[in-house]
């Protein structure tokens, strides 16, 4: 009686432990559940880090794939963008239309998120000036970071643009529907590939077709006669800019694919090798269980045979 009132007034730490005590099949259960439960979160973290590991190799193949279609695409489409880089531009006020160029898929570190991230700041900041501001957009990443704060200003957006291989035909349609609304000035945003490690994320002014025929005749001259074109510059230019708007896009694509993939490859490094670390420490952890476990086992089987 004297016991059991002592035990009920002990502080609930000693409580606890001296049901421990008196309870050994409750450790040795606890322990085995113990030992099952890291077993499984091991054998997950290796699954894991063989994913992550496959998943390199892949970005590694098609990281080649892509630096080859952009050494040979830049060459395509540089020349028309340097021809309208001659014409210069001015700032001016009113409407804009930015264009967003992301990817499809993620696991690409923050690739994605930087170009978010300039396409809310340049918002904020144009309708702080009192600007409209219009988003046409490509790829679903793009789409998911924006649609909840910025869903309202989408005027178009293009998805699922990497499941075929990019082309100029694939850049000429997003030009013609973006030129369709004859916007009155724009700005691309994009990634500009550097090497495996680094990149820039860039907005580029786009040359609109109102902004060059309300150039300065003198410097648009000026500009454009280096060049000999056969008709007259006057009869081609409306389809020279939107081949210009066309180029850049397919450009800034290529460069933004290379960036993503090279990026993706970094990104299943590191997540490879935290793997591993977190292999280790729950390795450690299963491994100082089953040396409690065997201890203990050892302590019963000792008091037994002494008690015998």
């Amino acid at each position: 009686m004297f016991s059991q009132n002592l035990f009920q007034r002990a502080p609930p730490i000693v409580r606890s432990a001296a049901q421990s005590f008196a309870n050994p099949t409750e450790i040795q259960a606890r322990n085995v559940a113990t030992l099952k439960t890291l077993s499984l979160r091991m054998r997950s973290i290796k699954n894991m880090q063989k994913i992550t590991k496959a998943m390199k190799m892949v970005a590694a193949a098609k990281m080649r794939k892509d630096e080859r279609a952009m050494q040979l695409g830049l060459p395509f489409s540089q020349p028309a963008v340097a021809l309208f880089q001659r014409l210069g531009q001015s700032e001016v006020a009113g409407a804009l239309t930015i264009l967003p160029i992301t990817s499809d898929k993620g696991l690409c570190g923050g690739v994605n998120s930087a170009v978010n991230k300039q396409v809310r700041l340049l918002t904020n900041e144009e309708e702080a000036k009192g600007n409209t501001v219009k988003i046409a957009i490509m790829g679903g990443k793009g789409v998911a970071g924006l649609k909840r704060l910025y869903g309202d200003r989408f005027s178009l957006s293009f998805e699922d643009h990497s499941k075929a291989p990019w082309s100029f035909g694939a850049a000429s349609i997003i030009a013609d529907k973006v030129l369709a609304s004859n916007p009155g000035r724009m700005k691309m945003i994009s990634n500009q590939y550097k090497n495996m490690v680094t990149y820039d994320t860039q907005a580029t002014d786009v040359i609109t077709l109102s902004q060059a025929t309300a150039m300065d005749r003198a410097e648009w001259s000026k500009a454009m006669d280096v060049y000999s074109f056969e008709p007259s510059i006057y009869e081609v230019f409306n389809d020279l800019q939107e081949f210009y708007t066309g180029c850049l896009i397919f450009g800034a694509q290529l460069q933004s694919a290379v960036t993503e993939t090279a990026q993706r490859m970094s990104a299943m490094e590191n997540a490879s090798k935290n793997a591993g670390e977190m292999y280790e420490k729950v390795s450690l952890q299963f491994n100082r269980a089953r040396q409690a476990k065997i201890t203990t086992e050892l302590c019963e089987i000792i008091s037994g045979a002494s008690a015998v």
